[in-house]
């Protein structure tokens, strides 16, 4: 090992040292409904050495990168061990997305990539393309990841090397080390986003789930969907209905599709999910939260007007620009939630807001009017109301 190879691997081994181990900062005051941090949790940078470089000199005298990392975006997650994990689609520069662990002491920095990548199982019919995990600790013992599995379309006309057809994989393990994959969701239209619910329902499996006519158009399909399975071990949908609709007009005109999987309140089921509406700049994708019923998870409670979360500053520059995505969160037991969320397809982020407010917000947001006039109704009855608190202090 020449001295040269040496400093470089030095040089190399501080910088990734000193990024995975830097503190994050709360950044000041905020909208009061949750708080962002400094620094994006993970990047392609923060990927092991060891998966980007051949560390021997006598192989790679140039220390080169030889297997790049282009993103680290769209994670699930789950509280384990005591430990924030997080399953994080990791994109190399080949486009492959493959799944990789990664884990932090307090949720906000330190995020460290176990050494090895997930080993996922494949189908007689094997993947493409496997992404955007959503983990679920469900009442019967197992934890599921539900994922996108995608293929190229069969149907394609020659030289079309575009066209895709996507589906539900998913895989339950019981450590986060061995994965069972499990056959395929069965349905009769495409599905980009299912997420398992965390408890049975009727003594059945509840998804929801995203009808598509096509792997980018959602053509027919109203927005997100509920629907039962007897076996999730052989998961088909025979039914499925609506729950949370498309609108014109709204973050949600284009597309929606249900985020991580809800969570359990005193006053109902919390929904984190996603819009997509078109602009000038193409696509532009949106966080929203809405409130479903304890006893009937498909009965819609509150839903306030508009995004919770929609991208800012670096986080509106990326692969896919102007786009946040999250499939992944965690509820402390002390309240505290960690919501992580993708930019542009290219990072993850950490957003720390509480049950109770998330609570407050979904309860006491004004929900969409659907026009303009309705808006500033709205909006003159607030500053109304404003006027005579501040006349009267």
């Amino acid at each position: 090992m020449n001295n040269e190879f040496k400093e470089r691997l030095r040089q190399l081994e501080n910088a990734h040292l000193a990024l995975i181990t830097r503190k994050n900062e709360k950044l000041p005051l905020g909208n009061g409904i949750f708080d962002r941090y400094a620094f994006p949790i993970l990047t392609n940078q923060h990927a092991p050495l060891i998966w980007r470089y051949d560390l021997n000199p006598e192989t790679n005298p140039y220390l080169m990168e030889r297997i790049g990392i282009n993103a680290a975006l769209n994670s699930g997650a789950i509280k384990f061990n005591d430990k924030y994990v997080l399953v994080v689609r990791v994109e190399g520069n080949d486009r492959k997305s493959f799944f990789a662990i990664a884990e932090s002491p307090n949720g906000i920095d330190n995020f460290k990539f176990w050494d090895y990548p997930v080993t996922l199982p494949e189908t007689d019919n094997p993947d493409t393309n496997v992404y955007d995990m959503r983990l679920t600790a469900h009442e019967d013992g197992w934890i599921y990841g539900v994922f996108c599995s995608e293929r190229k379309d069969p149907n394609a006309p020659p030289g079309d090397l575009s066209s895709a057809v996507a589906t539900a994989g998913i895989t339950r393990t019981r450590d986060l080390k061995t994965w069972e994959r499990l056959p395929d969701l069965r349905t009769k239209s495409q599905q980009r986003n299912v997420v398992l619910h965390p408890e049975f329902v009727n003594g059945k499996y509840a998804l929801y789930t995203r009808p598509q006519d096509g792997f980018i158009d959602t053509g027919s399909g109203g927005g997100i969907g509920w629907a039962l399975v007897d076996d999730i071990s052989h998961a088909e949908i025979s039914e499925e209905k609506i729950i949370n609709f498309r609108y014109y007009h709204t973050i949600k005109e284009v597309k929606n599709g249900e985020g991580p999987h809800p969570v359990k309140t005193p006053k109902g089921w919390l929904h984190l999910a996603h819009g997509v509406r078109g602009c000038a700049a193409g696509l532009r994708y949106v966080l929203y939260l809405y409130l479903t019923d304890l006893e009937d998870p498909s009965k819609l409670i509150a839903e306030p007007a508009g995004y919770f979360i929609a991208p800012v500053g670096e986080e509106m520059v990326g692969d896919v620009s102007n786009v946040v995505f999250s499939n992944g969160w965690i509820a402390d037991s002390d309240g505290t939630v960690f919501i992580y969320y993708a930019s542009s397809d290219t990072r993850m982020h950490v957003a720390t807001s509480t049950i109770d407010k998330l609570l407050d917000y979904c309860l006491n947001t004004p929900a969409d009017g659907f026009r303009s006039a309705t808006s500033v109704e709205t909006l003159k009855e607030q500053i109304s109301r404003n006027l005579d608190f501040l006349a009267g202090k």
